[in-house]
């Protein structure tokens, strides 16, 4: 009787360890594809030049961090724009758009750097217990399927490990005359803070892979005299900053500038300003460490909020879901920041706004700097007309893939 019950235990932990091994291999494969999947960026004739962030930072170099940047340089001299896409590698639109302008836009004078995957890291594993999908696709208008990666809102811990149990953000070796007597420069934060990308500027050259990420960035605005910075973002539709522009004090003229015109056409936006003592964002930043007008654009994501039901990118591309249709239903629609009244917030709408905003900010830019030495001409967002065209096309298809190259 003994012998028997032996046996059964062995037979039962040799079928538990089989099973054990074949999810390690299943999850492990998928781990590995996850973490090494390049993405297809398709280089038009409208990039004229790429170059790795390692350039403003060589502790980058060999690193996860060490991304390309795309430069889309027009024939004429002119002033300078850099479009960071992928801060949070979770929100999908920011990516996206910036990958469409870098695909998308044709400069006829000065310069536009674009960054999509500025936490590269990110992009490489998902938030874990939240179940959402790893890849999302598009079909574009010639048949092809282009995928994506939807990714983490922080760095991958393998990049960097362990978390701190506070993370103290601190401006490193950067000082600036800009920053007022008695305004802390220093925060503390959760300790999984220190991978948010969007937590670590103006970045500490040697410090963590997303503290570099962020010095080589504040670095490069520096170094080539960049004019405008927009950091492209999205939130959940409960969170009060959304359809919004968050603006550094130096840039809130030009943010009501871009308002004023973005409503004129049917694009509703508000303006935050950046608050002072809320450290590491760009738009704080990169405001106060550089001489750029730093902006972040915010867009509501069904996929990315806690009233959510069923995450996959069926979710993240429609943006239809029944939990958040039911959450509008409730006192008028002010449970939420974003107007959910047709029952989706689809991923064309939430890039078209991102696009339009970036157009935009570059013509306002523009009428506020008042220098023709130093303007950026987009042949194909050249005005409001324009804008208005490219919004409304992508929002009656509802369909990225036909903008994809």
């Amino acid at each position: 009787m003994e012998n028997k019950t032996k046996k059964k235990g062995l037979v039962s932990t040799c079928i538990i360890l089989v099973i054990a091994l074949v999810m390690a291999t299943v999850t492990g494969i998928s781990f590995s594809k996850k973490r090494n999947f390049v993405e297809d960026i398709v280089v038009g004739s409208n990039v004229t030049g790429t170059f790795k962030l390692d350039e403003y930072n060589e502790n980058l170099k060999g690193t996860v961090g060490d991304v390309d940047v795309y430069v889309l340089k027009g024939e004429e001299a002119g002033g300078s724009v850099l479009i960071l896409g992928g801060t949070h590698a979770n929100e999908p639109a920011g990516h996206m758009a910036a990958i469409l302008i870098l695909e998308q836009f044709q400069v006829s004078k000065g310069t536009v750097y674009v960054i999509p995957n500025i936490c590269q890291s990110g992009l490489t594993h998902n938030d874990p217990l939240e179940g959402t999908p790893q890849y999302l696709h598009f079909t574009t208008k010639n048949g092809e399927m282009r995928t994506f990666h939807f990714g983490s809102r922080a760095s991958d811990p393998i990049d960097q490990w362990p978390d701190p149990d506070t993370y103290l953000h601190t401006s490193g070796n950067w000082t600036s005359d800009k920053i007022k007597e008695g305004v802390k420069t220093t925060q503390t934060l959760s300790g999984s803070e220190v991978r948010n990308q969007n937590r670590c500027y103006p970045g500490i050259a040697d410090g963590t892979v997303t503290e570099r990420v962020s010095y080589a960035v504040t670095n490069m605005i520096n170094t080539l005299k960049i004019d405008m910075v927009i950091d492209l973002h999205e939130s959940s539709p409960e969170y009060a900053v959304n359809n919004a522009i968050v603006a550094h004090q130096d840039a809130l003229s030009m943010a009501a500038d871009t308002k004023l015109e973005l409503d004129g056409i049917d694009i509703s936006i508000r303006v935050e300003p950046s608050p002072a003592g809320l450290r590491g964002l760009t738009h704080r930043e990169l405001g106060d460490y550089t001489d750029a007008y730093a902006l972040l654009c915010e867009v509501g994501n069904p996929s990315q909020g806690r009233f959510r039901g069923y995450t996959d990118g069926t979710l993240a591309i429609s943006g239809k879901d029944p939990c958040y249709a039911a959450a509008y239903a409730i006192n008028d629609g002010k449970l939420l920041y974003v107007d959910y009244s047709s029952g989706d917030f689809p991923l064309a709408l939430r890039v078209a706004r991102h696009v339009a905003t970036c157009a935009q900010l570059i013509l306002s830019m523009n009428f506020e700097i008042d220098d023709a030495a130093r303007e950026v001409i987009v042949d194909n967002f050249e005005d409001a007309d324009m804008i208005d065209e490219f919004y409304n096309d992508l929002v009656e298809a509802d369909d990225l893939g036909l903008w994809l190259n």
